[in-house]
């Protein structure tokens, strides 16, 4: 099993003319990290990719779901770091250390 970090790229995705070929997973918004795992899955979903092309998009796919994960797990919590008051009406926010 391969590390939990970000691996890093060769060569532009075939599949994906959207994104420059070099911009990391970190630079891309949740939203486009998004789109480009889409994209990946299709392409092998589709059975048209060379082994050493299935195995690129496997290892970009891989790192693009961590991102989207991290990033969805912040999000979560900034959320519950939402303070309620004696209601139950939001009444201001705790600090979070993201990381």
């Amino acid at each position: 099993m391969l590390p939990d970090r970000e691996l890093p790229f060769q060569g532009p995705l075939p599949h994906s003319v959207a994104m420059p070929e070099d911009v990391t997973v970190t630079e891309l918004s949740f939203e486009e990290a998004l789109k480009e795992l889409e994209r990946i899955v299709g392409r092998l979903e589709s059975g048209d990719a060379q082994l050493q092309e299935a195995i690129d998009l496997y290892a970009r796919g891989d790192a693009l779901r961590r991102q989207c994960a991290a990033r969805l797990d912040a999000a979560q919590a900034r959320i519950e770091a939402i303070k309620l008051d004696g209601e139950g009406r939001p009444a201001g926010t705790a600090p979070f250390a993201a990381g």
